[in-house]
């Protein structure tokens, strides 16, 4: 089991993350995170990548442009972290691992290369935002095959809270995030199983956990790129043992999730 000791922020006992969305104001810059699970999430990444690149890396003709943006402001952005060195023509991240870089795959090659899946969106014209590409090696219930391509309205009909009002409100926020401010939100659920890869397809309700003794948040990131406009959707997942949060915390947690 990949799992890490604790959460950074606990989203249920916030009131500024507890009510959806749970929008916040992201400090410029924090959008990538190395944290004590770094080496075992990369290596799980690694296999993915290596093994079913198909079903993990995706990119869409409309995607192009912003994709080779991701990939130049990602690889800017490592030159600044701690534990990275950034080379010509190869990365070593902070596990010691050695990544060669290939502009030719982008979205493989950043997602050997930083903890957060990689989604971008991008208007379409008819008012609505497309996941035109991505690096998802941990989908928490859903498959990039399914949905690349897709606007957002129907990337989330499986989900029961994303009604019309959700997605109006949703569809504003990606129209209104500016260069200067990105935005960030914290999801949660009780899961029983650590496994980081969960693709199910529309239709394929995750099942009711038997034991409720984890917890998996994402930590998501809305971050406009500048010279495309695309939006990028970047998610660092945490699998966090239940009896390791502060009592308070599980308490209200389990509170939330009945058995």
């Amino acid at each position: 089991m990949i799992l890490q000791d604790k959460l950074p922020f606990i989203p249920w006992m916030d009131p500024r993350s507890a009510r959806l969305p749970g929008i916040q104001p992201l400090e410029s810059g924090d959008w990538l995170r190395v944290d004590e699970a770094f080496a075992a999430q990369m290596a799980e990444r690694d296999r993915l990548i290596a093994t079913i690149p198909q079903d993990v890396c995706a990119q869409t003709p409309q995607g192009a442009a912003a994709t080779r943006e991701l990939y130049g402001m990602v690889l800017d952005k490592l030159r600044g972290t701690p534990g990275y060195d950034v080379r010509a023509a190869e990365v070593v991240r902070p596990d010691g691992v050695i990544v060669p870089l290939d502009p030719e795959a982008p979205m493989a090659t950043l997602g050997r290369l930083v903890q957060e899946d990689l989604c971008l969106m991008q208007a379409d014209g008819s008012g609505e935002h497309v996941l035109t590409a991505a690096a998802l090696c941990f989908p928490a219930s859903w498959t990039l095959a399914q949905k690349i391509g897709r606007p957002l309205t129907t990337i989330h009909i499986p989900v029961k809270v994303y009604d019309e009002t959700m997605a109006r409100r949703v569809q504003r926020l990606f129209d209104a995030i500016r260069v200067e401010q990105p935005m960030w939100r914290m999801n949660y659920l009780i899961y029983d199983d650590a496994e980081l890869h969960q693709p199910r397809r529309e239709g394929s309700p995750r099942p009711r956990p038997v034991r409720r003794d984890l917890v998996r948040t994402e930590r998501q990131c809305l971050v406009r790129l500048p010279q495309t406009q695309a939006v990028l959707f970047a998610i660092h997942t945490w699998v966090v043992p239940i009896a390791k949060l502060p009592p308070d915390a599980a308490a209200a947690l389990l509170a939330l999730y009945p058995a």
